[in-house]
């Protein structure tokens, strides 16, 4: 495993009430994280991030991947998915944003649940605790918008000011009693279509 590597957290809920009324079934939602030092710290400014990329991105990749799937139970049960990552104050933003920015990473979830759409993704900096927002969209339609969710949850001593916080996040469905349509009934209501939503 990677010696940078300090910790695994996972976080997850089933949400059984939205409202007044019952979910059914149970709306889960999974994050899960790591936290690293960062490689680059203390080096100065660094031109070329690819050799660390290489080395962490897969590992922290399979990992994650492998941890999230465990708690949903498989890949199918996945529906909608994410990406974030924070970085410490005393760290580049782009030294977080390489390790999730790039398919060594993320292409071990999207194959591992069969996705056809891109991993929504959030890239901060912080102190410790700072919150985690994992933005999901359903994992093979970006405009079913009943898949637009935000897995949340924080780390109360990460990311430590040299660390780095790298996280996945999925749910097994969509918000329970969604009822505002999709981004095809929206464009189908202006005489849109969505090679050109914006009608120019």
């Amino acid at each position: 495993m990677l010696p940078e590597l300090r910790k695994i957290i996972t976080f997850d809920e089933d949400i059984h009430r939205e409202g007044e009324r019952p979910a059914i079934p149970p709306l889960r939602m999974i994050g899960v994280a790591a936290v690293v030092a960062n490689p680059w710290a203390g080096r100065g400014y660094v031109e070329d991030l690819s050799p660390e990329i290489q080395r962490m991105a897969p590992p922290l990749g399979k990992l994650l991947t492998e941890r999230l799937i465990a708690l949903a139970g498989s890949g199918d049960a996945i529906e909608a998915y994410g990406k974030a990552c924070i970085a410490g104050t005393n760290c580049e933003l782009e030294h977080a944003s390489a390790l999730i920015h790039t398919l060594q990473y993320g292409n071990f979830y999207r194959e591992a649940v069969g996705a056809k759409s891109y991993l929504g993704f959030t890239n901060t900096r912080g102190p410790a605790n700072t919150p985690i927002n994992v933005p999901l969209m359903d994992k093979h339609d970006t405009g079913r918008r009943s898949h637009y969710l935000t897995v949340q949850f924080s780390i109360y001593d990460a990311p430590a000011a040299d660390e780095l916080v790298v996280a996945l996040g999925a749910a097994t469905g969509g918000r329970p009693h969604h009822r505002i349509g999709d981004r095809y009934s929206d464009l189908a209501a202006l005489s849109r279509d969505v090679e050109n939503p914006a009608g120019v």
